[in-house]
């Protein structure tokens, strides 16, 4: 096999850094042994993989692909060196990178690390914070270990466990005209007044999308926002009305700011799940904190996976 590890290695470092001087000095190389490990990959694969811009190289479709596939060799590689490398028993080491979509990641994820503290070192954990599209594509590229989301995956590559059951609220701002409004907001209430939304991409815009349109059929849509914490606090100034978890506006409704709309619309809810690569290679590490993150609950939330085991495939995004 004439394709070795360190040539991706190499390969690896120009795509992160941008030229073969910078990733010489990464992997500690002159930069003409960089160059020539370069020039030595292409050759394997009878292919170029950068295009060259003058002085840059910029990574071609050929490149985009080997990218995903170098990560997950050196990925593994790496792990099957700590494994090897450490006390028999003990937790394999290297931080784990998990990515969290915004609303479990800054509402639910600190609370989880709290509970999962008392089983294990949690110093090594990285935890990324992106929309539902940016976590599943990092799990896809194996930029993350796992991902924990509160949309639909649409990767058809990727495994998927329902994790939690959220409840979704609708919302005013305490001083709107359908919080003051005596009994239930009708449907075409709903239908007539402005809403707030997340951006394109967030798993809770699809969910919510999802849930109200069987029912509401259109939605007059307002100021799009990237951040739940945003939409809420855009709701309590008046701005318009959302539909947002539980877990993100308990405190403003507690504290009077905002409105929990009674309507006669059903209970709405969603499930939040787990995803990961199948071929990624789980740690000891990954593995705990998985079961851990599966088996445990909290106050205030109980996982429905409790009883399933292993990772599911998911064919579809629904």
């Amino acid at each position: 096999m004439r394709l070795t590890l360190r040539q991706l290695q190499i390969f690896q470092a120009i795509v992160q850094t941008g030229s073969t001087s910078a990733a010489a000095n990464a992997v500690s190389l002159t930069q003409s042994a960089a160059s020539a490990a370069l020039s030595e990959l292409e050759n394997v694969l009878g292919t170029r993989v950068f295009d060259r811009v003058g002085k840059r190289l910029v990574l071609n479709d050929n490149g985009r692909t080997l990218s995903v596939q170098a990560r997950w060799l050196l990925d593994g590689a790496a792990q099957v060196e700590r494994q090897f490398s450490i006390v028999p028993g003990a937790a394999a080491a290297g931080p784990l990178r998990i990515g969290a979509s915004t609303t479990i990641g800054n509402y639910l994820m600190p609370r989880l690390l709290a509970d999962y503290r008392g089983h294990a070192d949690i110093s090594e954990v990285d935890i990324r914070i992106g929309n539902t599209g940016e976590i599943v594509q990092g799990v896809a590229r194996f930029e993350l270990d796992a991902g924990f989301i509160e949309g639909p995956s649409h990767d058809p590559h990727l495994a998927a466990l329902p994790w939690i059951r959220d409840e979704l609220v609708l919302i005013a701002g305490a001083n709107h005209p359908l919080a003051k409004r005596r009994g239930r907001v009708s449907v075409a209430a709903l239908r007539d007044a402005v809403w707030l939304l997340r951006e394109p991409g967030s798993g809770t815009r699809e969910v919510v999308e999802n849930v109200l349109r069987p029912h509401l059929h259109s939605m007059k849509s307002g100021i799009s926002f990237g951040d739940s914490e945003a939409i809420k606090r855009a709701t309590a100034h008046g701005l318009g009305i959302s539909c947002l978890s539980r877990w993100v506006v308990q405190d403003m409704l507690r504290h009077g700011e905002l409105a929990e709309l009674k309507t006669t619309l059903p209970a709405l809810s969603r499930l939040f799940y787990i995803v990961r690569h199948p071929h990624k290679f789980i740690s000891r590490n990954l593995e705990q904190f998985l079961s851990f993150s599966r088996r445990e609950g909290i106050e205030g939330w109980a996982p429905v996976a409790r009883a399933t085991k292993g990772l599911v495939r998911r064919k579809t995004g629904s």
